[in-house]
């Protein structure tokens, strides 16, 4: 029998994709639930899995684009496995076994005797370790097994070092090299997910009036909360407590105040969200990608933390799923982290605004008719024009240095 494999639909909006890399080569024999390869679509990466025991046969080559649906490949379920390949393991299969040790003289003493003359005690040690009494030298009256023997047999295979692991197999690709007057340049096809973030950035600056506004805050009380309850945090949740939860409160805290900013426009009309999905950028090796705290409004500043963890994550690992990249309804970006001291960032559409967060740099500042220093951050609200009025931005803007400034603002939803 054979099964065919086909490209998985993974989205609603999305009707094709890259073979980015095949896991298993043609004509090698998978297990099911084996991933066979990697598609990767507009969106993020997605693993598709062998259903079936049996040998792959590929249709399509990596870099092929392909559209969903269509067949790439099958698993010729009839076929055995080579000679020499390793058999399917069943569920509870034990561990590597640990070689036994070369087989010791045993003074003329058969097996047989050595095994019936076992003490009650030793026979046990034998039961518990594993070892073969046959492979053991006896040094009992008559080459007898003493309890000793056992346990320096058992010594030694514990202290047998493991065989090293297996090196990792690189899945780049070398890009192709040409020469041009006598210096080298690479040329390296974008990836369809960066085609498609490229894609994006245009359509948002041609489709939008895209306009920013900037201030900056104070972010002593905010630092000091976290100081004073930074252990106590991690102890209890198991994440450490930073700042991005704290905008993501406060973001949720002006959203509310100012509904337009979290609304899109669909032809002629304003379209409000009565909930609040908020997006966090996070930069990978393919691209920034954008996936979506839902409902935040409902999150603990634990549960945002732990859940912007487990997005990076699956980030780095290339294991983002479309589903957690769609519904977004405002977007964070925290260009602080790489050093970033004022930026314009630039909407995800069909999102009508973006906050950009900066690095936190100590400046002075007149307080009270003095000159002080403080940690200052400049944020940046990124909005479209054409329905969020320049005061509404602006104002949006002070909601969240008021919540960040004095945190129990947020508390209190004052």
């Amino acid at each position: 029998m054979k099964v065919q494999i086909k490209v998985p639909a993974v989205g609603e909006s999305i009707t094709e994709g890259t073979i980015a890399q095949w896991t298993k080569k043609n004509g090698e024999y998978v297990k099911r639930d084996d991933v066979i390869l990697v598609l990767e679509t507009d969106k993020a990466s997605v693993e598709v899995v062998a259903e079936a025991d049996g040998v792959l046969k590929t249709t399509a080559n990596e870099g092929d684009v392909v559209k969903v649906g269509s067949v790439i490949g099958e698993i010729d379920t009839s076929a055995q496995p080579p000679a020499g390949a390793e058999a399917p393991k069943p569920a509870a299969a034990p561990a590597t076994p640990t070689p036994a040790p070369a087989p010791k003289p045993t003074n003329g003493v058969t097996a047989s005797f050595k095994t019936e003359t076992m003490s009650p005690s030793v026979r046990q040690i034998v039961n518990e370790t594993g070892i073969n009494p046959e492979m053991v030298q006896g040094t009992g009256r008559g080459g007898r097994l003493t309890k000793a023997d056992v346990l320096s047999a058992s010594a030694s295979l514990a202290t047998v070092p493991p065989a090293p692991p297996a090196p990792p197999v690189s899945v780049l690709k070398k890009p192709e090299t040409k020469t041009l007057l006598g210096e080298e340049i690479v040329r390296e096809p974008m990836s369809t997910i960066r085609k498609r973030i490229a894609q994006r950035l245009v359509e948002a600056q041609s489709t939008a009036a895209i306009l920013t506004t900037f201030n900056e805050i104070d972010m002593s009380n905010c630092m000091a909360l976290r100081k004073k309850y930074k252990e106590q945090f991690e102890k209890r949740y198991g994440i450490g407590l930073g700042f991005m939860s704290f905008f993501v409160k406060a973001a949720i805290e002006a959203l509310k105040a100012y509904p337009r900013v979290n609304a899109f426009i669909e032809g002629n009309d304003i379209v409000y969200h009565n909930y609040y999905n908020i997006g966090v950028a996070v930069g990978t090796d393919k691209g920034l990608m954008v996936p979506v705290l839902k409902h935040a409004e409902h999150m603990s500043l634990a549960e945002i933390e732990l859940a912007i963890k487990a997005f990076a994550q699956k980030a780095r690992e290339g294991k983002i799923t479309v589903d957690d990249l769609n519904g977004g309804t405002f977007t964070i970006s925290n260009g602080g982290v790489y050093g970033s001291l004022m930026s314009t960032p630039i909407l995800n559409p069909p999102q009508s605004g973006i906050l950009g967060m900066h690095k936190i740099e100590e400046r002075p500042i007149a307080m009270n008719g003095q000159v002080v220093v403080r940690p200052m951050m400049y944020v940046a609200l990124s909005y479209d024009h054409r329905i969020i009025d320049g005061a509404e931005s602006v104002s949006f803007l002070v909601r969240i240095k008021e919540c960040i400034e004095d945190p129990s603002r947020m508390l209190l939803e004052i």
